[in-house]
């Protein structure tokens, strides 16, 4: 039975929105709508600890915008969640209390480990299904680049696998480690090694909490790693359909991360397939992604445009049909 959902992602530095037909059963997904905006909520909540009066006010004012396209689209049910920089924000009630106004329901500041089972479950659905991604081989490490922090998660069997896995998340997000060491423009040396080190600190974790010699592929997920595979690809836009499960060698990340540490603002902005939002911080994003493959010894990484947007999506379709719409 198909049921149409709307799934909202409210992380670090994007808003995003998927409105989907959904069938468990025969296990699809169908778009009737899927968006995303750059409001960067987590605008100095690593210094501050709290959410900036002027970004609460650029995602409430979109996330109204979204409740108006919900509301045409017959939606069966709703669900929103929110992820690191909520997580770490003092003043978190006033978004909750805004998002409450604006949408009719609440969200859901979801922990790390249920972030990576969404995530997961977004990720891999189809790759255990007939399609274009079948076949890549189990277990699978999803690494999900988000603006705050980076979602490990190891495991197979895409969603019936989603409950049982291995995760760990690790405050290494493009925006966190943009504004914690990458000031100059190009980054200096210096301000590349601080955050090279800083990453490198939370793989060790990451290296103790999951047994990454048991991962056979490496998919890769979020707004960082799909503009790494597009420039890789020398898309001269940005194309979904490109990006999606295009395999990308550590070579070509390397050399993609090589470049976009290297260049001015104004060059990064000037490539075909980045997204204004994302010029200031895809230096770091990339840098985390190259630093995965480089120290689990990762030849290939599989670039995927479904992540935890799609994992809510499935989640709030696989529950008992619930009005909750606003």
């Amino acid at each position: 039975m198909t049921k149409r959902v709307a799934a909202i992602d409210c992380g670090t530095n994007s808003l995003r929105l998927l409105i989907a037909d959904v069938d468990v059963a025969r296990r699809t997904l169908t778009d009737v709508e899927r968006r995303m905006e750059i409001v960067r909520l987590g605008q100095g909540v690593d210094a501050t600890g709290v959410l900036a009066p002027e970004a609460l006010d650029r995602t409430l004012r979109m996330l109204g915008e979204y409740a108006k396209q919900i509301a045409a689209a017959d939606v069966t049910a709703v669900r929103m969640v929110a992820t690191s920089a909520t997580r770490d924000a003092r003043n978190a009630a006033d978004f909750t209390a805004g998002v409450q106004r604006a949408l009719g329901i609440a969200p859901e500041v979801i922990s790390g480990g249920e972030e990576a089972r969404l995530s997961f479950a977004g990720a891999t659905a189809e790759l255990t299904a007939a399609g274009p991604g079948a076949g890549l081989p189990q277990p699978y490490l999803v690494v999900d680049i988000g603006g705050g922090s980076t979602e490990f998660v190891l495991g197979g069997n895409g969603l019936e696998g989603a409950a049982d896995l291995a995760a760990i998340s690790v405050d290494i997000g493009c925006v966190r480690l943009t504004e914690r060491h990458l000031h100059a423009d190009p980054p200096t040396a210096a301000e590349v090694e601080a955050a090279t080190a800083d990453i490198d600190h939370a793989l060790d974790d990451v290296a103790a909490a999951i047994a990454i010699p048991d991962a056979r592929t490496l998919v890769g997920l979020a707004g960082s790693v799909t503009t790494v595979t597009a420039i890789a690809l020398g898309l001269p836009f940005y194309d979904p359909a490109r990006t999606h499960h295009a395999r990308i060698p550590d070579t070509a990340v390397h050399a993609v991360t090589g470049q976009l540490l290297g260049q001015t603002r104004e060059q990064r902005a000037a490539i075909g397939p980045m997204h204004p939002g994302r010029v200031d911080i895809i230096g770091a994003g990339a840098l985390v992604l190259d630093r995965v493959m480089q120290r689990f010894g990762f030849a290939e990484m599989v670039a995927s445009e479904h992540d935890i947007l799609d994992g809510i999506a499935w989640a709030l379709a696989a529950r008992d049909p619930e009005r909750s719409a606003g």
